[in-house]
């Protein structure tokens, strides 16, 4: 079975094993199951295989995974190829405001990638309040750009968040912590303020 390459799409088998994004990508997944248990929702999951590898590597400690996007032909991919027992892949809108009565509450959530696509900020950042059980973990990750409604470079993002923006995501909500780390290729590290190096990619740890 054959999925379209949209140039943001996320395919391992149609990646040589050093592209870049590739390898930035699946080095997220391997940092958050770290903080993956109980149940597992992997929100915009493309293509399905950060799902699948949260099921693997993670199987004695979670009871499910779900995966959840809004195109079907990625999800029909993703149960084709990444079959897992733990793993369910569902069609859904990740704005949708009937989210957390559709799918219940979950102990993890990772939202990689996702945020920069989106119009509808904050009832996405609200999905995924109400969705995150009290003492679960929200792993999201953003590449860094000019801002909001600032140009991306890009046609597939709506727009690319300042670090200062980033930082300032969850001001609105109840979570007990927030902790941001910086990525550069598989380098995932506590936020740096070196300004001889640079880190394209922030990601927060959000603890309910």
């Amino acid at each position: 079975m054959l999925l379209e390459d949209t140039g943001e799409r996320i395919i391992p088998e149609k990646m040589e094993i050093t592209n870049g994004m590739l390898i930035e990508h699946l080095a997220r997944y391997h940092f958050a199951s770290h903080y993956a248990r109980g149940r597992v929702l992997d929100f915009a999951c493309g293509s399905g295989y950060g799902t699948h590898l949260i099921a693997k590597l993670c199987k004695k400690q979670v009871d499910q995974v779900v995966g959840l996007d809004n195109d079907q032909a990625a999800l029909k991919y993703a149960e084709y190829k990444y079959y897992h027992p733990l793993s369910q892949f569902l069609l859904g809108d990740v704005t949708d405001p009937d989210l957390p009565e559709k799918l219940g509450t979950f102990d993890c959530i990772l939202s990689f990638e996702t945020i920069e696509h989106v119009e509808e900020e904050k009832q996405f950042l609200m999905n995924l309040y109400q969705l995150l059980k009290p003492g679960g973990s929200l792993i999201l990750s953003t590449p860094f750009g000019k801002g909001r409604n600032e140009p991306t470079g890009t046609p597939f993002h709506v727009h690319q968040l300042t670090v200062d923006e980033s930082k300032h995501l969850f001001d609105d909500y109840n979570y007990q912590s927030v902790d941001f780390y910086d990525q550069n290729g598989p380098l995932i590290v506590m936020e740096s303020f070196e300004t001889e190096r640079y880190y394209p990619v922030g990601i927060a740890i959000c603890k309910k």
